[in-house]
């Protein structure tokens, strides 16, 4: 691995756990096993860093969702590829989940990273859109309220990265497997006939 992606994901451990503003360049240089000055040979300060963690990431997330939407799926189809890639992100990049769940407000407040309320917007129109794809082509109920779903699914699904660990008794697969029977069909058995079928 090149030295400077082991430094990211070095700083990104540590943004992760302790908190950006916690995290000083000298907590990652030791973390690094290098002097203090010896980062700014790779970066220019923490910023950049957490910057070029979270943009890569995201640019690889959002391309990953481009291409549900672009797909000839049916519409629930796509929910559950966007759903199983959610879980998969977690799964591979929990660092980067982690900084952006606890950190996207704060760092919002700078020029250099407006582009996460840019991603945040676009996390919601791709929701919003299959979603409506959903209900239109009956694979949902027209009675759904799309906004509150879109909200449902986005807090339900990145607040795992809190608990989730790889390795676990269940792998990210079986709680994508069981995020989507909860939420495409209930946990109610009220509305399970006789023969074990939907009413």
């Amino acid at each position: 691995m090149p030295r400077r992606d082991e430094l990211l994901g070095i700083a990104a451990g540590l943004f992760a756990e302790k908190g950006f503003k916690n995290t000083t360049v000298r907590d990652i240089a030791e973390a690094s096993g290098i002097l203090s000055g010896s980062l700014y040979h790779h970066f220019d300060s923490k910023e950049s860093m957490v910057d070029e963690i979270l943009s890569s990431f995201q640019e690889q997330l959002f391309a990953d969702y481009d291409a549900v939407l672009k797909s000839d799926a049916d519409a629930r189809t796509k929910i559950e590829q966007a759903v199983r890639l959610s879980f998969r992100a977690i799964h591979e990049h929990r660092y980067e989940v982690a900084i952006f769940q606890n950190e996207a407000d704060y760092l919002g407040g700078f020029d250099r990273f407006a582009y996460l309320a840019e991603r945040n917007a676009q996390s919601r129109d791709v929701w919003i859109t299959l979603l409506t794809e959903g209900v239109k082509s009956g694979a949902l109920r027209a009675d759904l309220d799309i906004e509150l779903t879109y909200r449902f699914i986005r807090d339900t699904v990145w607040v795992a990265v809190r608990w989730y660990r790889p390795g676990g008794s269940l792998s990210h697969e079986d709680v994508a497997d069981q995020y989507l029977r909860i939420l495409l069909d209930g946990i109610s058995t009220s509305s399970i006939t006789e023969g074990g079928t939907r009413a």
